[in-house]
């Protein structure tokens, strides 16, 4: 695993995003804020062009990349930053190999098994998420036997499945997947005991920014949970996670920065 945590900046060129839906259509806007997210310390930028908030409906593949692939293409020619690719698609992956990408990010954990293969043979890494339902009916009552274990066995054995198909160990991220079937106490179990699912081995990204478990506790929309983030991204970090997913990069980089200080005084 990577002893440094890493930021993964957020860029949803979607119009229903919870948080930034609409932001970023244009293309010289999304590449403005591509430019800033490097600029503000991002170690890696996740593009997806599929809003996975609950509710939402699926992207056709054609649809996605229509609006991936003119900013990947434009992101390549600035900066050779690790690209993310927020997708379920095989389809979407295959069309953006030829711009070097590097994770494909899929919240169904490979439902799309010719991913797969297209990831070894293209030493990719992956990050698989734990995600109960589809997002257009996960948060319609969900419940576990026991969510921390529940979770751990379901990315244990997602992550042996990559194995078994030859990809690297050092390739596999896992997600729990705050917020994709899970309630608000759901969310904060799976925060609180984040440190087991290191067990497994694997770099552990975690998804937390501006999302409903923040705006749920605080009573505050979507523009006014980085407080709440940053809090909850200081309890993700003490618990073993290797990777944030965020929208606010300086933010966050300003917090890994401090730590770094107080931890090597």
């Amino acid at each position: 695993m990577n002893s440094k945590i890493k930021i993964m900046g957020v860029l949803n060129i979607t119009d229903n995003s919870f948080y930034d839906g609409g932001k970023f259509i244009e293309l010289s806007k999304s590449i403005t804020h591509v430019k800033q997210i490097i600029d503000d310390g991002a170690d890696i930028i996740d593009i997806g062009a599929e809003s996975s908030k609950p509710g939402s409906d699926p992207v056709t593949s054609v649809d996605q990349i229509k609006k991936i692939e003119p900013l990947v293409e434009a992101v390549r020619e600035i900066s050779d930053i690790p690209i993310s690719i927020d997708t379920r698609s095989s389809e979407v992956i295959k069309k953006l190999l030829k711009y070097n990408i590097n994770i494909v990010n899929d919240i169904s954990s490979l439902e799309d098994f010719e991913l797969i293969d297209i990831i070894k043979d293209n030493n990719l890494s992956v990050s698989l998420m734990h995600m109960q339902g589809t997002p257009k009916v996960m948060q319609h009552n969900p419940a576990y036997n026991n969510v921390v274990e529940d979770i751990f066995t379901y990315l244990k054995n997602k992550a042996e499945l990559c194995l078994s198909h030859g990809i690297n160990k050092d390739k596999i991220i896992i997600d729990p997947g705050f917020g994709f079937g899970k309630t608000l106490e759901h969310n904060y179990i799976i925060l609180n005991n984040l440190k087991k699912f290191s067990n497994l081995g694997f770099n552990i990204l975690s998804g937390i920014s501006r999302k409903s478990m923040i705006g749920d506790v605080l009573n505050v929309p979507p523009s006014d949970r980085l407080y709440g983030t940053i809090a909850a991204s200081v309890i993700a970090i003490k618990n073993h996670t290797n990777i944030l997913r965020v929208h606010d990069v300086r933010e966050t980089s300003i917090l890994l920065n401090f730590r770094d200080l107080i931890k090597n005084s």
